[in-house]
């Protein structure tokens, strides 16, 4: 008896369409993840003019990386494992990489629909304009800096096995970034942590967003801080990676 194996490409679609369906299933946590930065560029509508608007949408679109990589990615991982999707798919003619791929891919494309609906929020309720370039380059910065914090999110699956263990910890870890990160980045946690702040995930992925919106004010800074955020990737994502169990056991 023959055994036919599917073509890796077939394999992919499949699971892309299978995980955008569950994605969909799931979209209250897109409403989530829009909503949260939304409000926030919403609520600074009349300081938007003092603090610039690469500032308010960089932050804002910071905001919603995190929430997509720590909230969405890690929980929906944690809760796939326990249920012990991921053991039935191994089992299955597919190569397992193929299984890890098609979920990036959902949340890269959760990231372009975050950072559109900020774009879209900044130009109808704060009247933000930025050139076409900086535009392009912000989706750009987007799909880098997001994978920050998709790394990020694997790190924490790899390290806890507990689902719940994980929503605690990614919702700490999530509230911490963002409090720490906008009170140190305006130097109200003193001066030695705002340096700190500024070199950390957080600040490197915003102040590389907020540097794509202002194209002509790239400076060797800027590529540093590039560096910087793909450097934080792939440390995050090899340690990630290689403490990942298929398993909840």
């Amino acid at each position: 008896m023959e055994t036919i194996i599917p073509k890796t490409s077939t394999v992919l679609l499949s699971l892309l369409r299978a995980d955008y369906r569950t994605q969909w299933s799931n979209r209250r946590s897109v409403v989530l993840s829009v909503l949260v930065p939304a409000v926030i560029l919403i609520s600074w509508k009349d300081i938007v003019d003092k603090i610039g608007g690469a500032f308010a949408l960089s932050t804002c679109i910071t905001v919603g990386l995190m929430s997509i990589g720590l909230m969405g990615y890690s929980n929906s991982i944690a809760r796939d494992r326990d249920k012990g999707v991921f053991q039935r798919l191994r089992v299955a003619p597919v190569p397992s990489w193929t299984i890890m791929v098609s979920r990036l891919l959902v949340q890269l494309t959760m990231i372009l629909i975050v950072t559109l609906a900020v774009f879209i929020v900044g130009y109808y309720f704060d009247h933000i304009t930025i050139s076409p370039g900086g535009y392009a380059l912000a989706f750009l910065a987007a799909l880098v800096g997001g994978a920050v914090y998709l790394s990020l999110g694997q790190v924490i699956v790899g390290l806890i096995k507990n689902p719940e263990t994980i929503q605690s910890t990614t919702r700490l870890v999530y509230f911490a970034f963002i409090m720490i990160g906008m009170l140190g980045e305006f130097g109200i946690l003193g001066k030695e942590l705002q340096q700190d702040v500024h070199w950390s995930p957080y600040g490197v992925v915003k102040s590389l967003l907020s540097a794509s919106l202002q194209p002509g004010q790239w400076k060797s800074e800027t590529l540093t801080t590039l560096a910087i955020t793909i450097s934080y990737s792939l440390a995050f994502a090899t340690l990630g990676i290689r403490w990942f169990k298929w398993n909840s056991r």
